[in-house]
């Protein structure tokens, strides 16, 4: 939840419990939806308005940078190298050399990208290379065919038995 939708929670909270005690309940939905509109306006702001943004909601702070931390993020986030190290792990990452970009996110999940050659092969990798392996089979194929039949044409021992026979054609 944002700051503002937090907010208008405890409000409408706080909100709720006067007209059970018998105080006031047309004023309380009013207030509760003042604070509602003023909620959505805050989004909305939000949304168009960078700066904004990043008042109320805060933005992605990057740690990891190519394989190499950033300590200086790290400090101003108060994030230990070994808090940071175990949140890696349970994601299943063995190494900080193994990420190419990793950021603390405002919900204070950790996002990364892996590097190129650390990344897991993908449907589409893997599509990509065995239609690559099948038309190399192809390619292969079709080059060994030829051959194999020039080869006959042209085998030396063939040609010797038939210049015998021709030879022996020839004599009376």
């Amino acid at each position: 939840m944002t700051i503002s939708q937090t907010i208008v929670m405890i409000g409408l909270g706080s909100l709720l419990i006067q007209p059970v005690s018998g105080k006031g309940l047309l004023i309380t939905f009013l207030a509760a939806f003042i604070l509602t509109i003023l909620m959505m306006i805050t989004e909305y702001l939000e949304i168009k308005v960078d700066f904004l943004e990043t008042i109320f909601s805060g933005k992605s702070v990057v740690i990891i940078e190519n394989g190499k931390l950033n300590m200086k993020n790290l400090t101003k986030l108060r994030l230990s190298i070994d808090r940071l190290e175990t949140r890696l792990r349970q994601t299943g990452i063995a190494s900080i050399e193994d990420i190419k970009y990793g950021t603390i996110e405002v919900s204070g999940q950790l996002g990364y990208e892996l590097k190129d050659n650390k990344k897991p092969l993908t449907q589409e990798d893997f599509i990509k290379i065995m239609s690559e392996i099948s038309k190399i089979n192809e390619m292969v194929i079709k080059n060994i065919i030829p051959q194999s039949n020039s080869d006959q044409k042209n085998n030396i021992f063939e040609e010797v038995g038939t210049k015998k026979f021709e030879g022996n054609k020839n004599e009376p």
